[in-house]
């Protein structure tokens, strides 16, 4: 998984983050958590909402990564893309 979310893929960063939380490693799945949601990870946004709550995650950290996680999905979006989104739900 480590390769994987080196090499990009969000979902392994967001499994990391998870199997760190359930180890106790919460800087370490915080972290995680930020870059997936920072690169446009909805899923790892639930995490640091928690993260937030209990204090682990500042308020300035949790709006600069729900910033960055929407310029991030702001920056895929596309006609064509929206116009295939339509046709697939059709």
């Amino acid at each position: 998984l480590e390769e994987a979310a080196i090499g990009g893929h969000l979902g392994a960063r967001y499994n990391l983050g998870i199997m760190d939380g359930k180890a106790f490693r919460f800087d370490r799945a915080m972290k995680h958590h930020i870059i997936a949601a920072k690169l446009g990870y909805d899923g790892s946004l639930g995490p640091l909402k928690t993260f937030n709550e209990i204090g682990l995650v500042s308020e300035e950290d949790f709006a600069t990564a729900l910033r960055a996680h929407q310029t991030a999905v702001d920056a895929t979006k596309s006609l064509q893309r929206e116009a295939a989104e339509a046709a697939r739900k059709d």
